[in-house]
Parts: C-alpha cells; sequence; structure tokens
C-alpha cells in the first residue's frame, strides 16, 4: 500500500491562455521526462504535450495529453486539458478520473469565464484543488485581486501559503510562508532552487501573512488554535498536515504563485502537489452493485481486490482503438480476461502502455491508481471494466449538449467514404461532437459545442483522412418550450378487420421552472388501474418520441413536464403501440396549447480591450442584442462581461480584431437557454417553414 500512497493523478484547467501547457513543460523538464524545455508558441516544434499538428499551429490545447512522472519518490500522473470551452468535455472526463488538481490563473486577468466553468467541473466531481497565479512577470500583476476573485466570485476558502517579491518586471522569487524562507531560482531554465533568508524589505509583510495563514488553519486543528492561543510556536509538520488534511477535504484551496515561462515557482508547486494533494488512498470512489439492486458500493485501493476500472477517453487510431482507462481497485493485467459492464461482453487486454503525450510504453499490468491506455479493445467512453465476481458500474462522465451545427457536403464521391469514416471516429472519440442526416434534404449535419469546435473536425477530415468538403452556414439549436399548462384528451381507435387498436390518455402539459435539473419530467397519475401498469412505460416513449421534433419549427421540445391523470384500455385492442402512439399525438395537441415558444443559447462573452477600443466594443455587443453585465477596468485595458445570443455571434473574432485594431481577446461559453423576442422568433419559424417548402417543390 505504500506505493499506491505516493501517487498523485493530477489535472492542470484553466481559462485559455493562463499558461497550462506551459506549466506542463515545466513540470516535464524539472522531473526529468524532457532534457530541453520547449514553447508552445515555439519555432522547434512546439510544447511536448500539444503533440497535434493543429495544436501547434493555432497555440491552442484541443485534446488533452496523459503522461507520468517522478518527483522527490512520487509518482505524478499529469493530464493537461484544453482552456477553450469548445472542448470542455475533454476537462470533463479528465476531472472524474483524478485525485486532484491544479488551477491555474492569470496574474492579471484573474477569474475569468472559463475558471467558472472549470471550478464548477471540479466540484461536480469533488476534486480538491491547488490555486497557481501564474504570469507573475506581467504588467499588472495582482495576486491579492486574484486571491479575492477566487473568494467572492467561486466562493472558495483560500489560504495563501507564499507571498510574492515583487510583481510584473520586478518579480522575484517567493516567500515559504510555512518554513519561513525566500525561494529564488537560477540557471539557464530555474533549475537551482535557492532557500535563504527573508530580505528586510518583505520582513513585516510576511510575518503578517504567515499569521494570517495560521489563523485560517487553525479553524480545522485545535491544537494549532491552541498554540496560537498560547502565544507557543508551531512546528512546520503541524501547518503541512493541517494544510494536506484541510485541502484533501476541500475546505481550503492552498495559494501558490510564480511565473511558469520565466521558470520561477514550479518547483515548490510540484512539492506542494506531493505534499497536499490526495493520492488514491484517500479518496473514496463509489460503484453502484446490479447484483444487489444498484447499492452504492466504495471501493478499496487494494491490488488484490477484483478489477474495477473506468475507460474515460477512447481515441480511434489507424491500428485501432486506444482506450485511456483509470484503475480504481484491483489489477489489470495483460493477456487476461475481463468483462465490460455496459456490454457484459469479455474483454482480452492484449497490450497495455503508459502514455507519455503522443508516445507510449509498454507495461505488463497496472494497480490501484494507475492511469493507463489498452489497445485494440472494444469499449466506450464511460465504460466500467469489471473482474471476476463482481458486477459494478461508475458514475457516468457529464456531456453537454451541442450548441451549434451546420451541414457538410463532400466535394466528390471519394470524399463520401473518406468523410464517413472520419466522422464515425470523431463520435467515437467525442461525445459533445454529433451527426445527423437532415431528413428532408439528405445533407449530413454536425453539431458541436461552438464555431471553433466544429471547424477543428473539418480541418482533420482534410489532413488525416484527405477529405475535402464544404461547409455551409452554421444554424443555432434553438428549442421549443410551453410557457402555460395546458390539457389534453386524446383516444386513439383504429379498427382493420383483425384486432384493432385502443387506447385513451388523459393528462397535462405543463412548462418546468428554470431551476428544473432535468429538460424532461413524466408524471404517472393513474389510479384504479384505467390504464394497465405495462402500457404506462408506452406513454412516456410517445411523449418522448414527439419532443424530438416541435410543431412551431421543427426543434426539438425541453422544459416540458406530462402528467398522465386518466384514461381508459381495451382489453382486446389495447397494446404497448396503440399507447405509443395515443402518448404522442395526445402531446402533439397538448402542446399546440401550451403558447409554445422558442429558445435560444445564451452565451456569456468576456472581451478584453485597450480602454481606447471600449466604446467601439461595446456598442457592438449592443447592436447583437448583448446585454452588458458588468466592466472592470484593469491597469491599461478593460475587461467587458456580457450575455450575448449565440445567433448574433458568428464572425464576432474577426469582428471584434477590427474593432480594436488587432488588440483585443474574447472568450465565449454556453449560459442558458433563453426566450427568443417574439418578432425575432417569428422570423425564425418563417424561414423555417419556407425551407421545407422549398424543399417539398425541389422533391
Amino acid at each position: 500500500m505504500k506505493k499506491i500512497s505516493r501517487i498523485r493523478n493530477i489535472g492542470i484547467s484553466a481559462h485559455i491562455d493562463s499558461g497550462k501547457t506551459t506549466l506542463s513543460e515545466r513540470i516535464l523538464f524539472y522531473a526529468g521526462r524532457i532534457h530541453r524545455m520547449q514553447e508552445v508558441h515555439g519555432n522547434n516544434g512546439g510544447a511536448t504535450m500539444d503533440f497535434m499538428d493543429l495544436e501547434r499551429e493555432r497555440g491552442i490545447t484541443i485534446t488533452s495529453a496523459a503522461t507520468q512522472v517522478e518527483w522527490q519518490k512520487n509518482c505524478i500522473n499529469l493530464i493537461d486539458t484544453p482552456g477553450h470551452v469548445d472542448f470542455t468535455v475533454e476537462v470533463e472526463r479528465s476531472l472524474r478520473v483524478l485525485d486532484g488538481a491544479i488551477m491555474v490563473l492569470c496574474s492579471v486577468g484573474g477569474v475569468q469565464s472559463q475558471s467558472i466553468t472549470v471550478d464548477r467541473q471540479m466540484n461536480r466531481y469533488r476534486v480538491p484543488r491547488i490555486a497557481f497565479v501564474n504570469k507573475m512577470d506581467r504588467v499588472g500583476a495582482d495576486p491579492e485581486r486574484v486571491r479575492r476573485d477566487l473568494g467572492e466570485k467561486l466562493g472558495l476558502n483560500v489560504v495563501p501559503i507564499q507571498l510574492n517579491m515583487g510583481e510584473g518586471e520586478s518579480f522575484q522569487g517567493v516567500i515559504d510562508l510555512i518554513t519561513m524562507e525566500a525561494v529564488t531560482f537560477d540557471g539557464n531554465g530555474g533549475e537551482i532552487v535557492i532557500r535563504g533568508k527573508i530580505p528586510a524589505q518583505y520582513a513585516d509583510a510576511a510575518q503578517q501573512a504567515r499569521q494570517e495563514m495560521l489563523d485560517d488553519l487553525s479553524m480545522f486543528n485545535d491544537d494549532m488554535m491552541e498554540l496560537l492561543l498560547e502565544d507557543k510556536p508551531v512546528e512546520d509538520k503541524m501547518i503541512l498536515q493541517t494544510i494536506r488534511e484541510a485541502t484533501i477535504n476541500r475546505d481550503i484551496v492552498p495559494l501558490m504563485m510564480g511565473s511558469a515561462f520565466k521558470n520561477k515557482g514550479v518547483q515548490p508547486l510540484m512539492d506542494a502537489i506531493c505534499d497536499f494533494l490526495p493520492s488514491p488512498l484517500d479518496r473514496t470512489s463509489f460503484a453502484l452493485d446490479h447484483d444487489n439492486e444498484g447499492a452504492e458500493t466504495p471501493l478499496v485501493s487494494d491490488p488484490e481486490a477484483s478489477l474495477v476500472a473506468m475507460v474515460f477517453k477512447i481515441a480511434d487510431e489507424s491500428f485501432g482503438q486506444l482506450s485511456f482507462i483509470r484503475v480504481y481497485q484491483g489489477k489489470l493485467e495483460r493477456g487476461l480476461a475481463y468483462r465490460n459492464a455496459r456490454t457484459n461482453r469479455i474483454l482480452r487486454i492484449g497490450r497495455i502502455v503508459r502514455m507519455h503525450a503522443n508516445d507510449r510504453e509498454d507495461v505488463a499490468e497496472a494497480g490501484p491508481g494507475d492511469i493507463v491506455a489498452l489497445l485494440a479493445v472494444d469499449c466506450a467512453s464511460g465504460d466500467t471494466i469489471c473482474g471476476e465476481g463482481i458486477n459494478y458500474s461508475l458514475e457516468s462522465i457529464f456531456v453537454a449538449d451541442p450548441v451549434i451545427s451546420l451541414a457538410i457536403t463532400p466535394a466528390g464521391s471519394a470524399d463520401q467514404e473518406r468523410m464517413a469514416k472520419a466522422l464515425s471516429r470523431f463520435v467515437k472519440e467525442d461525445p459533445t461532437f454529433r451527426v445527423s442526416t437532415d431528413p428532408e434534404t439528405a445533407q449530413t449535419i454536425i453539431a458541436g459545442m461552438g464555431e471553433l469546435h466544429l471547424d477543428v473536425y473539418v480541418e482533420r477530415m482534410r489532413r488525416e483522412f484527405k477529405a475535402e468538403v464544404t461547409m455551409g452556414a452554421p444554424n443555432v439549436s434553438y428549442r421549443e418550450s410551453p410557457t402555460i399548462e395546458a390539457k389534453f384528451n386524446h383516444r386513439h381507435k383504429k379498427q382493420t378487420g383483425g384486432s384493432g387498436q385502443f387506447a385513451h390518455v388523459i393528462g397535462r402539459v405543463l412548462p418546468l421552472g428554470n431551476d428544473a435539473e432535468a429538460p424532461y419530467e413524466f408524471e404517472d397519475n393513474v389510479t384504479g388501474g384505467k390504464i394497465p401498469s405495462e402500457y404506462i412505460p408506452a406513454v412516456n416513449k410517445g411523449v418522448q418520441a414527439a419532443m424530438k421534433e416541435g410543431p412551431l419549427a421543427g426543434y426539438e421540445i425541453v422544459g416540458c413536464k406530462v402528467c398522465l391523470d386518466d384514461g381508459s384500455y381495451h382489453s382486446v385492442d389495447s397494446s404497448e403501440m396503440a399507447f405509443r402512439i395515443a402518448g404522442r399525438d395526445a402531446f402533439i395537441d397538448g402542446f399546440k396549447k401550451t403558447n409554445p415558444c422558442l429558445l435560444e443559447p445564451i452565451m456569456i462573452v468576456e472581451i478584453e480591450t485597450p480602454q481606447e477600443y471600449q466604446g467601439p466594443v461595446v456598442g457592438n455587443i449592443n447592436s447583437r442584442r448583448g446585454i452588458i453585465l458588468e466592466t472592470e477596468k484593469r491597469e491599461n485595458h478593460v475587461v467587458v462581461r456580457a450575455e450575448v445570443p449565440l445567433a448574433n455571434m458568428f464572425g464576432y473574432a474577426t469582428a471584434v480584431r477590427g474593432l480594436s485594431k488587432g488588440m483585443a481577446t474574447f472568450s465565449m461559453e454556453m449560459s442558458r437557454y433563453a426566450q427568443v423576442p417574439a418578432r425575432i422568433a417569428q422570423e425564425i419559424i418563417d424561414l423555417r417553414r419556407e425551407q421545407k417548402q422549398q424543399q417539398a417543390a425541389r422533391k
């Protein structure tokens, strides 16, 4: 068990351009995994963890990359995740299997829009974290404001365990508030860590910061509080233990700082990963036992127990499927057979590899806490792999619905086959990427999380599969929703000479509130056997089938509750099929009476622009039906946060560059669905109706 206690499974997550990949590169270098540091935008091949050509060309992370390093006799499994919200599923599925995380924040930008999303994802999977304020060498660096943002915007109990010595160009290093030493960095790559006496000009501030840290920590350790009340010294060992326990319990978030690009502050962060973040033994994971009515069962990090492992990501490559897997319990051994809990099929394990970005090394086995990959094993993302004698499944990964779609057309017949092969692979790899066929035009429709998301996949089709395609205009994924309650009373009756069809359903269609957890609810209020219980699920299935295409403009129906209150049946002519048809038709009739409305995706947009361009930028947002939420002045630039309908954000990257002479940057993520104004809704409905008429005429 000693070996397992030295494993750290961590992810690095943050807003775009906060320095995640640069930080990962330094960690690899200092741990001896690579012998030369490379930069995200460098001309010498780009960062190690950005191994795709597209990532290196665009200077962004598109897919999460895994590696393993050794530090202070600890084994750190590290996953570098994308910052763009378009690739948020990569963050989602990584955090699902990790034990701890580093939340990287820009010392100037602070808590930005994607920082809020990452915080929500970490909370969803109850992941302890360390906050690292990066880019302390930038003009306008303000770690104190970042700390306030973390408390006010994210509600985190932040405890700084370091104090910065200068900021911006004068940033020299940090003061360790636990050991009360000044930490500076020397050598060509900052590999020499120098610990010494705190400079006189920082002595008082360091003493005050340490006292504040001890006061915060004493809330989680009675012995420490007693020592402080008696004005006695607190040993470093007690401080370290208290920080570790409070971090693992998610009571505090230790705050550290540095500049990954300038090679300052990374080694103390690596020490903190080992000292404060949990090992697999410190986290309790649960599985559902399907042999015991789905009871929640704790897993044990014991290599002798029966295997429980989760497939959290797959990559379809030329030699076969690569399945990334986290082992929770038991041991995964090469050459043995295990069971896929979802399909109930037996999987024989041929090769187990440990990943280092795009490189791999063969291993014979993997134990609790290990993150490895399997070659040529047929499974899907989210599958649970079980050993002998158990039938467990693990909590699945949250997958957001796509918000944008567009039609793609192959250039020729040869491209058709290549495109189909590419789409099949992409759908398997990415749960947020969806493919469908328009039944009226027979066009292939791809849907995803944003323009960048779809653009990357189209580019990958061209490069990796040599499939030339043309793209249509992007379409917004609107939704239809009821606004008032309406009743339905539908009788389905059909006589065809033999046994007929009969089903009678009575009920209501209601709008769900904005705080509803699911987009649809079904409530069975039938009593006295007026409809036999075996027919009730058929009514529900009929309703769900009708919800796929609403009567307003053919969009999916959401925000809806259906109550089945009464009905009747025929002892001979009633069947599941009859009640499914009745449920479908009754719902359509009832939904039309609910004064239905169109809903559109609303995006949170965050623009960072020089002050002189604030007026044009804000004016442009207003012209796009945007609502300014707040503007914040920072040094010589302004951050504007706004809510804007996705339909009005197409081509915004080009527009904002033109308004600011290329000096503004922006990020965008999905916030919620909101009702479309009546005039615009009618235009959308009329346009859809016109398109259908044109398609019918062409037929």
